[in-house]
């Protein structure tokens, strides 16, 4: 008899180019889980409220949310997870029961790959492109586990940015800097440069990259690590000039896999099989490189 499959999914906006169904299902096959992970794409941030409200009508297991709805998923949930909470962000979705939890695991799976580099960025500048979101997530993450001297938020919209941080209680206890882009050149002084911003994505290079993210090789240097969110594709733009620079690139795909790792076991009670799901990712990336 053929088992019943628990459905989990993606909550987005035009996100079909997403990864995560090959992660999770690759995952779940792995392990022989009754589980089938597919995309839901809301097209309209008035639909959310509508949409959870039919997952825990059908009985789906949970979701991963993604931009542009982090935020918009909270007031829709009945339950948060204290750094959830903090943030005012959600990626993680559990439904048990009819009760939905909110979880944010983008902190944790921001800082993995950073982990070998703590001693380098604490007491240093880095610097953030974005005020969704992914950007608070990392700003929690530098702030509780890599203390670094000084944040610089590079956004458009210092209104926006303003209210964002002071939402999550930033302005009084973060050293939290705003900088629009008008002082590019400040991203010279820092440690870490991340993109927070789905700027770089397949299908958006030419959205106004050049009016926010630092490509100018006068502006990276060898002593920097440089973090780009983007995982579609591979090797952003950001992460090509980058490594042109002699500068440490870490690409989107270590945080995806890393805070995928974790969604899945608050879904399954089960560790992920990294290693299994990297080797298909890779193969699958690779793959479509030789198209």
């Amino acid at each position: 008899m053929t088992k019943v499959k628990k459905i989990l999914g993606l909550i987005g906006h035009a996100v079909d180019y997403s990864y995560s169904p090959l992660i999770h299902n690759t995952a779940c096959e792995v392990l022989g889980l009754p589980y089938y992970y597919t995309i839901f794409n809301i097209a309209d941030a008035g639909l959310v409220g509508d949409a959870l409200r039919g997952a825990k009508a059908l009985g789906i297991t949970g979701f991963n949310v993604t931009i542009p709805y982090k935020k918009t998923v909270v007031p829709f949930l009945d339950e948060l997870s204290p750094e959830a909470s903090f943030i005012q962000a959600v990626n993680t979705i559990v439904n048990e029961n009819g009760k939905l939890s909110g979880y944010n695991t983008d902190i944790a799976g921001f800082a993995a790959p950073l982990e070998p580099y703590t001693e380098t960025i604490k007491g240093k500048t880095v610097a953030i492109f974005g005020s969704g979101g992914a950007a608070i997530a990392a700003i929690e993450a530098f702030r509780s586990l890599f203390t670094p001297q000084e944040i610089l938020l590079f956004v458009r919209n210092n209104k926006k940015a303003r209210t964002l941080l002071e939402e999550c209680g930033y302005i009084e206890t973060t050293p939290v800097t705003i900088i629009d882009q008008s002082q590019p050149e400040r991203v010279k002084e820092c440690r870490v440069i991340v993109n927070a911003t789905p700027i770089g994505t397949r299908g958006r290079e030419n959205n106004g990259i050049n009016s926010m993210i630092p490509l100018d090789r006068k502006l990276i240097h060898s002593g920097q690590i440089v973090y780009d969110m983007v995982y579609n594709p591979l090797n952003t733009p950001l992460l090509q000039a980058a490594k042109l620079t002699g500068a440490i690139a870490i690409s989107g795909i270590e945080m995806l896999v890393s805070q995928a790792a974790l969604s899945f076991t608050l879904w399954t009670g089960m560790p992920m099989p990294v290693a299994a799901v990297k080797n298909t990712l890779m193969q699958e990336i690779q793959q479509h490189l030789n198209k």
